[in-house]
C-alpha cells in the first residue's frame, strides 16, 4: 500500500468517525522551529500540546486514559491550531484565538492556568507573583507544579514564568525552548 493510499484511508476513517460521533480526540503532529509538536483537540477545543521530549506515544496513551480511548490521527481538524502555532513561532502572532479544553487541569492547577492567560506577550512574571494572583501567596511550589504540568504550553504561556531571582526555572519543552520563546517575544 502506498503512503498516499494510507493517507486517504486515514482521512476517510477520521471523517467517518467524526460523522458518527466516534471521534473524541483528534490529533496531529507539527514540525516547527522548536521541534515536532503534538496537538490534540476534543470537540470543546485544544486539550493538549506536547513537545517531542515528552514522548508523543506516551502523551497519546495519557489522552486515551484521561479523556477517551477514541483518539484518532485527524490532522485536518487541527489545521487552524497548527496555523496559529506556526504564526506565533514565526513572530507574526502574539496571542492565540483558539477554543481550549482544560479537561486535563483541575482545582488549583486550573486556577493557575487561568492566571497564566493574563501574562501578556513579551512580559514575564514570577512563580511567587503568580501564586499571589491565584489567591494563594504561599503556594509557590504548587504554582511551579501547575506550570510543569500545563497541558497547553505555548497556548497558555507558562514559559513567561521565571524564578524570583530571574532565572528560567523548568519548562516542559526544556530550558532551551523556554529561552528561545522568551527571546522570540522580546524581539518582536
Amino acid at each position: 500500500m502506498t503512503e498516499d493510499t494510507l493517507d486517504r484511508l486515514n482521512r476517510d476513517l477520521a471523517a467517518r468517525a467524526a460523522a458518527e460521533g466516534l471521534l473524541d480526540v483528534a490529533y496531529r503532529e507539527l514540525d516547527t522551529s522548536i521541534g515536532t509538536l503534538l496537538i490534540a483537540a476534543t470537540k470543546k477545543g485544544v486539550v493538549r500540546l506536547a513537545f517531542s521530549v515528552e514522548g508523543h506515544d506516551h502523551v497519546l496513551a495519557e489522552l486515551t486514559d484521561q479523556i477517551s480511548p477514541r483518539v484518532l490521527h485527524a490532522p485536518a481538524r487541527l489545521d487552524r491550531a497548527a496555523r496559529e502555532v506556526e504564526q506565533y513561532l514565526d513572530g507574526t502572532r502574539r496571542s492565540f484565538d483558539l477554543p481550549l479544553d482544560l479537561a486535563l487541569a483541575r482545582g488549583f492547577r486550573r486556577t493557575v492556568l487561568h492566571q497564566l492567560q493574563a501574562v501578556e506577550y513579551g512580559t514575564s512574571t514570577s512563580y511567587a507573583a503568580l501564586a499571589e494572583a491565584a489567591g494563594s501567596p504561599r503556594a509557590v511550589r504548587a504554582v511551579g507544579t501547575a506550570c510543569a504540568r500545563n497541558p497547553l504550553p505555548l497556548l497558555i504561556p507558562c514559559h513567561r514564568v521565571l524564578r524570583s531571582d530571574g532565572s528560567l526555572g523548568g519548562y516542559r519543552g526544556g530550558p532551551e525552548v523556554k529561552a528561545l520563546l522568551l527571546q522570540l517575544e522580546r524581539e518582536q
